[in-house]
């Protein structure tokens, strides 16, 4: 049943339609009572086998180009900082902009997301925050994206680059004029 529950909700993220705040607090049940190290570890297990095959060159370069200009570089994903700061090292990335689960003062996870969620309008917020923190505007910023779910955010900055979209990405991203590129 949580496999198909699973499918179910990949399906609705790639169509755009998904309840992300109810899918997100459903998953998050089972993380409720669980110590923070039971997900690092977690984490730091498949990352090698599932994630880092995944990483292509393409995006290396464009991060690595980023940097050389100076510009301020960081991950903005839905996930949270366990699956996304091990990709950030491996990419030397220093900043991550991420959903974030709520601890108790033991250290286990509350079942709860800190808001806003890091998705839709809540990934422009908490962006927002950083980009004033870090005396930016994300008015002026890059974003890679390869989801419709990404839209607000793709709507937002200067320089909206999609890639390997989905099928409604790329659609939009052609009627704008946006680059679009396979990695």
């Amino acid at each position: 049943m949580d496999a198909l529950r699973v499918a179910l909700w990949a399906t609705q993220y790639t169509l755009g339609v998904i309840d992300a705040p109810k899918v997100a607090k459903k998953a998050l049940e089972g993380f409720r009572g669980r110590a923070e190290s039971w997900l690092e570890e977690s984490c730091a297990e498949w990352f090698p086998k599932y994630v880092l095959p995944e990483l292509q060159q393409a995006g290396r370069r464009a991060v690595k180009q980023h940097r050389e200009a100076g510009d301020f570089v960081a991950i903005v994903t839905g996930a949270t900082r366990y699956v996304a700061e091990p990709v950030a090292a491996e990419l030397g990335i220093e900043h991550v902009i991420c959903s974030e689960l709520e601890l108790d003062v033991e250290g286990r996870f509350t079942g709860q997301i800190i808001e806003p969620l890091c998705y839709g309008l809540g990934k422009i917020e908490r962006t927002a925050k950083i980009a004033e923190r870090e005396g930016f505007s994300i008015e002026d910023a890059t974003f890679y994206s390869d989801s419709i779910t990404d839209l607000p955010l793709l709507e937002v900055v200067k320089a909206p680059v999609v890639i390997n979209p989905d099928r409604r990405l790329r659609k939009i991203a052609k009627k704008r004029g946006w680059p679009i590129e396979a990695w």
